[in-house]
Protein backbone atom coordinates (compact mmCIF):
# COMPACT_ATOMS: atom_id res chain seq x y z
CA UNK A 1 0.00 0.00 0.00
CA UNK A 2 1.25 3.45 -0.88
CA UNK A 3 1.03 5.58 2.26
CA UNK A 4 0.20 9.15 1.31
CA UNK A 5 -2.11 11.65 2.99
CA UNK A 6 -4.15 11.12 6.13
CA UNK A 7 -7.46 9.25 6.44
CA UNK A 8 -9.01 6.39 8.40
CA UNK A 9 -7.95 3.74 5.86
CA UNK A 10 -4.31 4.76 6.11
CA UNK A 11 -4.60 4.87 9.92
CA UNK A 12 -5.95 1.31 9.97
CA UNK A 13 -3.17 0.15 7.65
CA UNK A 14 -0.47 1.67 9.87
CA UNK A 15 -2.06 0.20 13.01
CA UNK A 16 -2.65 -3.24 11.48
CA UNK A 17 -1.83 -6.06 13.91
CA UNK A 18 -0.38 -9.52 13.34
CA UNK A 19 -1.83 -12.82 14.56
CA UNK A 20 0.19 -12.49 17.78
CA UNK A 21 -1.57 -9.21 18.60
CA UNK A 22 1.39 -6.91 17.99
CA UNK A 23 1.61 -4.14 15.38
CA UNK A 24 2.64 -5.38 11.95
CA UNK A 25 4.63 -2.32 10.81
CA UNK A 26 7.98 -1.41 12.31
CA UNK A 27 9.31 2.09 12.73
CA UNK A 28 10.93 3.03 9.44
CA UNK A 29 12.01 5.95 7.28
CA UNK A 30 8.36 6.97 6.96
CA UNK A 31 6.97 5.87 10.35
CA UNK A 32 7.65 6.81 13.99
CA UNK A 33 5.67 5.59 17.00
CA UNK A 34 5.18 7.47 20.29
CA UNK A 35 3.39 6.04 23.30
CA UNK A 36 2.22 9.39 24.67
CA UNK A 37 1.65 12.96 23.46
CA UNK A 38 2.82 15.99 25.39
CA UNK A 39 3.32 19.60 24.37
CA UNK A 40 6.55 19.65 26.41
CA UNK A 41 8.17 17.39 23.78
CA UNK A 42 7.39 19.61 20.78
CA UNK A 43 11.07 20.19 19.94
CA UNK A 44 11.57 16.42 19.70
CA UNK A 45 8.55 16.14 17.42
CA UNK A 46 9.85 19.03 15.31
CA UNK A 47 13.07 17.09 14.65
CA UNK A 48 10.94 14.30 13.21
CA UNK A 49 8.90 16.81 11.19
CA UNK A 50 12.07 18.16 9.58
CA UNK A 51 13.57 14.69 9.10
CA UNK A 52 10.48 13.28 7.36
CA UNK A 53 10.18 16.43 5.26
CA UNK A 54 13.80 16.15 4.09
CA UNK A 55 13.21 12.54 3.05
CA UNK A 56 9.94 11.42 1.42
CA UNK A 57 7.47 12.41 4.11
CA UNK A 58 6.11 10.25 6.90
CA UNK A 59 3.84 9.67 9.86
CA UNK A 60 4.27 10.43 13.55
CA UNK A 61 1.79 8.22 15.43
CA UNK A 62 0.85 8.61 19.11
CA UNK A 63 -0.66 5.82 21.19
CA UNK A 64 1.64 2.97 20.12
CA UNK A 65 4.11 1.42 22.54
CA UNK A 66 7.24 0.54 20.57
CA UNK A 67 9.35 -1.38 23.09
CA UNK A 68 9.81 -4.18 23.91
CA UNK A 69 7.08 -5.01 21.38
CA UNK A 70 4.80 -2.80 19.34
CA UNK A 71 1.42 -2.62 21.10
CA UNK A 72 -1.69 -0.53 20.49
CA UNK A 73 -2.19 1.18 23.85
CA UNK A 74 -4.06 4.27 22.65
CA UNK A 75 -3.90 7.77 24.08
CA UNK A 76 -5.07 8.41 27.61
CA UNK A 77 -7.85 10.92 28.25
CA UNK A 78 -5.54 13.87 29.02
CA UNK A 79 -3.15 13.12 26.15
CA UNK A 80 -6.11 12.74 23.80
CA UNK A 81 -7.50 16.11 24.92
CA UNK A 82 -4.09 17.75 24.43
CA UNK A 83 -3.91 16.34 20.91
CA UNK A 84 -7.44 17.57 20.16
CA UNK A 85 -6.38 21.03 21.34
CA UNK A 86 -3.40 21.25 18.96
CA UNK A 87 -3.57 24.65 17.25
CA UNK A 88 -2.29 24.27 13.64
CA UNK A 89 -1.61 28.00 13.41
CA UNK A 90 0.66 27.96 16.47
CA UNK A 91 2.48 24.79 15.38
CA UNK A 92 3.07 26.25 11.91
CA UNK A 93 4.29 29.47 13.51
CA UNK A 94 6.81 27.55 15.63
CA UNK A 95 8.01 25.60 12.61
CA UNK A 96 8.55 28.79 10.63
CA UNK A 97 10.54 30.22 13.54
CA UNK A 98 12.68 27.10 13.90
CA UNK A 99 13.33 26.06 10.30
CA UNK A 100 14.30 27.60 6.97
CA UNK A 101 11.94 26.49 4.18
CA UNK A 102 8.37 25.38 4.67
CA UNK A 103 7.18 22.15 6.31
CA UNK A 104 3.71 21.06 5.15
CA UNK A 105 1.80 18.86 7.58
CA UNK A 106 -1.63 17.87 8.80
CA UNK A 107 -2.96 16.11 11.88
CA UNK A 108 -5.99 14.12 12.95
CA UNK A 109 -7.10 11.68 15.61
CA UNK A 110 -8.67 8.31 14.77
CA UNK A 111 -10.44 5.66 16.82
CA UNK A 112 -9.32 2.12 15.99
CA UNK A 113 -10.46 -0.94 18.00
CA UNK A 114 -12.02 1.39 20.58
CA UNK A 115 -8.78 3.30 21.22
CA UNK A 116 -7.76 6.79 20.11
CA UNK A 117 -4.55 7.46 18.18
CA UNK A 118 -3.05 10.80 17.18
CA UNK A 119 -1.49 11.20 13.74
CA UNK A 120 0.77 13.80 12.19
CA UNK A 121 1.38 13.42 8.46
CA UNK A 122 4.42 15.35 7.23
CA UNK A 123 4.71 15.86 3.49
CA UNK A 124 7.89 15.64 1.46
CA UNK A 125 9.30 19.17 1.26
CA UNK A 126 8.91 20.99 -2.02
CA UNK A 127 12.07 22.96 -1.33
CA UNK A 128 14.90 21.14 0.45
CA UNK A 129 16.78 21.03 2.67
CA UNK A 130 14.79 22.01 5.76
CA UNK A 131 17.45 23.61 7.98
CA UNK A 132 17.23 24.42 11.68
CA UNK A 133 17.81 28.16 12.10
CA UNK A 134 17.86 28.53 15.88
CA UNK A 135 18.89 26.74 19.05
CA UNK A 136 15.69 25.48 20.67
CA UNK A 137 15.90 22.62 23.18
CA UNK A 138 17.05 19.62 21.07
CA UNK A 139 17.25 21.68 17.86
CA UNK A 140 20.61 23.17 16.91
CA UNK A 141 21.17 26.14 14.65
CA UNK A 142 22.40 25.07 11.21
CA UNK A 143 21.66 21.36 11.59
CA UNK A 144 19.76 19.35 8.98
CA UNK A 145 17.79 16.32 10.14
CA UNK A 146 16.98 13.29 8.01
CA UNK A 147 14.85 10.22 8.50
CA UNK A 148 16.76 6.97 8.25
CA UNK A 149 15.33 3.52 9.00
CA UNK A 150 13.42 3.97 12.27
CA UNK A 151 15.66 6.81 13.38
CA UNK A 152 15.93 10.60 13.12
CA UNK A 153 19.46 12.00 13.08
CA UNK A 154 21.69 14.60 11.47
CA UNK A 155 21.93 14.10 7.75
CA UNK A 156 24.88 12.20 6.27
CA UNK A 157 26.88 13.38 3.27
CA UNK A 158 25.29 10.98 0.73
CA UNK A 159 21.74 12.14 1.46
CA UNK A 160 22.71 15.82 1.59
CA UNK A 161 24.53 15.48 -1.73
CA UNK A 162 21.41 13.85 -3.22
CA UNK A 163 19.20 16.73 -2.00
CA UNK A 164 21.57 19.31 -3.47
CA UNK A 165 21.68 17.46 -6.80
CA UNK A 166 17.89 17.16 -6.89
CA UNK A 167 17.55 20.89 -6.21
CA UNK A 168 19.96 21.74 -9.04
CA UNK A 169 18.07 19.48 -11.45
CA UNK A 170 14.72 21.02 -10.46
CA UNK A 171 16.12 24.50 -11.01
CA UNK A 172 17.32 23.43 -14.46
CA UNK A 173 13.89 22.01 -15.28
CA UNK A 174 12.24 25.27 -14.18
CA UNK A 175 14.49 27.24 -16.52
CA UNK A 176 13.78 24.83 -19.38
CA UNK A 177 10.02 25.12 -18.84
CA UNK A 178 10.16 28.91 -18.67
CA UNK A 179 12.29 29.23 -21.81
CA UNK A 180 9.95 26.87 -23.70
CA UNK A 181 6.92 28.91 -22.69
CA UNK A 182 8.62 32.09 -23.84
CA UNK A 183 9.69 30.32 -27.04
CA UNK A 184 6.13 29.13 -27.71
CA UNK A 185 4.81 32.68 -27.35
CA UNK A 186 7.78 34.18 -29.15
CA UNK A 187 10.39 36.33 -27.40
CA UNK A 188 8.94 39.43 -29.06
CA UNK A 189 5.52 38.67 -27.56
CA UNK A 190 6.50 37.62 -24.02
CA UNK A 191 6.25 39.78 -20.93
CA UNK A 192 7.64 39.22 -17.43
CA UNK A 193 5.71 40.02 -14.25
CA UNK A 194 8.08 41.39 -11.60
CA UNK A 195 6.29 40.82 -8.29
CA UNK A 196 9.03 42.55 -6.31
CA UNK A 197 8.72 45.85 -8.20
CA UNK A 198 5.09 45.38 -9.15
CA UNK A 199 5.56 46.04 -12.87
CA UNK A 200 5.10 44.20 -16.15
CA UNK A 201 7.94 44.77 -18.56
CA UNK A 202 6.84 45.02 -22.23
CA UNK A 203 3.93 46.85 -23.81
CA UNK A 204 0.22 46.15 -23.35
CA UNK A 205 -0.15 44.11 -26.56
CA UNK A 206 2.24 41.44 -25.43
CA UNK A 207 1.57 38.15 -23.65
CA UNK A 208 1.99 37.80 -19.89
CA UNK A 209 3.96 34.69 -18.93
CA UNK A 210 3.35 33.64 -15.30
CA UNK A 211 4.71 30.50 -13.63
CA UNK A 212 2.14 27.80 -12.76
CA UNK A 213 2.75 28.06 -9.00
CA UNK A 214 2.51 31.86 -8.99
CA UNK A 215 -0.62 32.10 -11.11
CA UNK A 216 -2.61 30.09 -8.53
CA UNK A 217 -2.05 32.82 -5.95
CA UNK A 218 -3.56 35.59 -8.07
CA UNK A 219 -7.22 36.51 -8.54
CA UNK A 220 -8.25 38.06 -11.82
CA UNK A 221 -10.96 40.72 -12.09
CA UNK A 222 -12.42 42.61 -15.00
CA UNK A 223 -12.11 46.35 -15.31
CA UNK A 224 -14.58 48.06 -12.99
CA UNK A 225 -14.72 45.14 -10.53
CA UNK A 226 -12.82 45.00 -7.27
CA UNK A 227 -11.29 42.39 -4.97
CA UNK A 228 -13.66 41.32 -2.22
CA UNK A 229 -10.82 40.70 0.21
CA UNK A 230 -8.88 43.75 1.29
CA UNK A 231 -5.20 43.44 0.48
CA UNK A 232 -5.61 40.37 -1.77
CA UNK A 233 -3.23 40.01 -4.73
CA UNK A 234 -5.13 41.20 -7.79
CA UNK A 235 -4.33 41.83 -11.45
CA UNK A 236 -6.43 44.22 -13.47
CA UNK A 237 -6.80 42.89 -17.00
CA UNK A 238 -8.03 44.59 -20.15
CA UNK A 239 -9.13 42.02 -22.71
CA UNK A 240 -9.27 38.25 -22.40
CA UNK A 241 -7.07 35.98 -20.31
CA UNK A 242 -5.61 32.79 -21.72
CA UNK A 243 -4.05 30.17 -19.46
CA UNK A 244 -0.51 29.08 -20.26
CA UNK A 245 -1.88 25.52 -20.10
CA UNK A 246 -2.96 25.99 -23.71
CA UNK A 247 0.63 26.08 -24.85
CA UNK A 248 1.67 22.51 -25.55
CA UNK A 249 5.05 21.81 -24.03
CA UNK A 250 6.91 18.56 -24.61
CA UNK A 251 9.82 18.01 -22.27
CA UNK A 252 12.21 15.17 -23.02
CA UNK A 253 14.50 14.11 -20.21
CA UNK A 254 17.34 11.81 -21.15
CA UNK A 255 18.33 9.66 -18.25
CA UNK A 256 21.13 7.16 -18.04
CA UNK A 257 19.60 4.98 -15.35
CA UNK A 258 22.42 2.50 -15.17
CA UNK A 259 24.94 5.25 -14.58
CA UNK A 260 23.03 6.57 -11.56
CA UNK A 261 21.68 3.16 -10.45
CA UNK A 262 24.44 0.64 -11.24
CA UNK A 263 23.46 -2.16 -8.84
CA UNK A 264 21.03 -4.98 -9.55
CA UNK A 265 19.30 -6.53 -6.53
CA UNK A 266 21.82 -9.37 -6.34
CA UNK A 267 24.77 -6.99 -6.54
CA UNK A 268 23.21 -4.82 -3.81
CA UNK A 269 22.84 -7.86 -1.54
CA UNK A 270 26.47 -8.89 -2.10
CA UNK A 271 27.77 -5.41 -1.24
CA UNK A 272 25.58 -5.17 1.87
CA UNK A 273 26.74 -8.64 2.95
CA UNK A 274 30.36 -7.57 2.45
CA UNK A 275 29.77 -4.45 4.58
CA UNK A 276 27.78 -6.25 7.30
CA UNK A 277 28.91 -9.86 7.40
CA UNK A 278 26.30 -10.97 10.00
CA UNK A 279 23.22 -9.84 8.05
CA UNK A 280 20.87 -12.55 6.79
CA UNK A 281 19.26 -12.33 3.37
CA UNK A 282 15.71 -12.40 4.77
CA UNK A 283 16.59 -9.43 7.03
CA UNK A 284 18.09 -7.62 4.03
CA UNK A 285 14.81 -7.90 2.10
CA UNK A 286 12.83 -7.07 5.24
CA UNK A 287 14.73 -3.78 5.61
CA UNK A 288 14.08 -2.92 1.95
CA UNK A 289 10.36 -3.62 2.38
CA UNK A 290 9.82 -1.93 5.76
CA UNK A 291 11.69 1.23 4.76
CA UNK A 292 10.00 1.54 1.37
CA UNK A 293 13.41 1.64 -0.33
CA UNK A 294 12.06 0.27 -3.62
CA UNK A 295 9.84 3.35 -3.89
CA UNK A 296 12.50 5.91 -2.93
CA UNK A 297 14.15 7.44 -6.03
CA UNK A 298 17.07 8.57 -3.87
CA UNK A 299 18.11 4.90 -3.75
CA UNK A 300 16.13 2.86 -6.27
CA UNK A 301 14.73 3.01 -9.80
CA UNK A 302 12.79 0.57 -11.97
CA UNK A 303 12.99 -0.88 -15.45
CA UNK A 304 9.43 -1.07 -16.78
CA UNK A 305 8.57 -3.23 -19.77
CA UNK A 306 6.25 -0.61 -21.25
CA UNK A 307 4.70 2.82 -20.69
CA UNK A 308 1.48 1.31 -19.32
CA UNK A 309 3.33 -0.31 -16.42
CA UNK A 310 5.11 2.93 -15.63
CA UNK A 311 1.84 4.91 -15.64
CA UNK A 312 0.13 2.35 -13.39
CA UNK A 313 2.98 2.63 -10.91
CA UNK A 314 2.81 6.42 -10.96
CA UNK A 315 -0.96 6.29 -10.40
CA UNK A 316 -1.22 3.72 -7.60
CA UNK A 317 2.30 3.19 -6.29
CA UNK A 318 2.17 -0.60 -6.87
CA UNK A 319 5.09 -2.20 -8.71
CA UNK A 320 4.00 -4.78 -11.32
CA UNK A 321 5.26 -8.24 -10.48
CA UNK A 322 8.69 -9.06 -11.83
CA UNK A 323 9.71 -5.43 -12.40
CA UNK A 324 13.53 -5.27 -12.05
CA UNK A 325 14.81 -2.81 -9.47
CA UNK A 326 18.20 -1.12 -9.74
CA UNK A 327 19.95 0.71 -6.93
CA UNK A 328 22.41 3.48 -6.21
CA UNK A 329 25.64 2.81 -4.33
CA UNK A 330 24.26 4.90 -1.44
CA UNK A 331 21.66 2.18 -0.81
CA UNK A 332 24.46 -0.06 0.50
CA UNK A 333 25.34 2.39 3.25
CA UNK A 334 21.66 3.09 4.05
CA UNK A 335 20.76 -0.58 4.51
CA UNK A 336 23.94 -1.16 6.50
CA UNK A 337 23.14 1.70 8.91
CA UNK A 338 19.54 0.50 9.35
CA UNK A 339 20.76 -3.02 10.13
CA UNK A 340 23.26 -1.70 12.69
CA UNK A 341 20.55 0.39 14.36
CA UNK A 342 18.27 -2.67 14.64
Amino acid sequence: MKLEGLNINIAKEILKIKDDGYVYHRESQYLEFKENFTLAALADYFRDFAAFSNNNGGYLVFGVKDKPKRELVGLGKKASERFDDVDPEKITGHLLECFANKIDWENDIFTVDGKRFGFFYIQKAIKKPIISKKDYKDLKNGEIYFRYGGRTQKIQHAELESIIEERIQQQNRNWIDLVKKIGAAGPENAAVLDTERGIIEKNEKQILVVGDDLIKDFKFIKEGEFSEKDGAKTLKLIGEVQSTDRIEIIQKIKENKFKDYPLASRELWEKVKHRNSTIKQNVFYEIIRENNIKHNPNYCNHIFRNNRQQKEYQDNGELPGGTPCIYKESAVELIGRIYENR
